[in-house]
């Protein structure tokens, strides 16, 4: 079976499952898994448990995916970046860091941003190089 290629649709597909976890997992509304533990006296512990552990378990593969793909330089040069740019923003007034909420937004944009470029980086390292990227395996 040949491999589909990697297009830009194949990483706003990972970027958008990335944004869906981390805004599923904290946000500025009510809406997030962070507010609905945290109100205790609403109850529902097993199914909070179960959405806790399919959460964990979503971070895992994001994360671990990007710690392999990139490493911890190639995530500490995806957040300059990203800083970089947030700064720039913040210097031409487009961003005003006074606004809570916006940043927390911008935030949590970035993080689902560098898992994204994580998880789809050996299909963006080949589509550039044309080297691929494999684990080891043993026999």
């Amino acid at each position: 079976m040949a491999a589909r290629p990697f297009t830009a649709r194949s990483f706003l597909i990972r970027w958008l499952v990335a944004v869906g976890l981390v805004l599923a997992t904290f946000n500025t509304t009510r809406f997030s898994f962070y507010r609905w533990v945290g109100d205790v006296e609403a109850g529902n512990w097993p199914l909070k448990l179960v959405v806790g552990l399919v959460l964990v378990m979503l971070y895992i593969v994001y994360l671990r995916a990007t710690w392999l793909s990139i490493g911890p330089i190639g995530v500490g040069l995806v957040l300059a970046f990203f800083g970089a740019v947030i700064w720039l923003m913040i210097h031409w007034g487009l961003l005003d860091p006074g606004q809570a909420k916006v940043m927390t937004y911008v935030v949590l944009i970035v993080i689902a941003t560098v898992m994204a470029v994580g998880i789809s980086w050996s299909h963006i390292r080949r589509r550039v190089t044309g080297q691929a990227d494999a684990d080891i395996v043993g026999d």
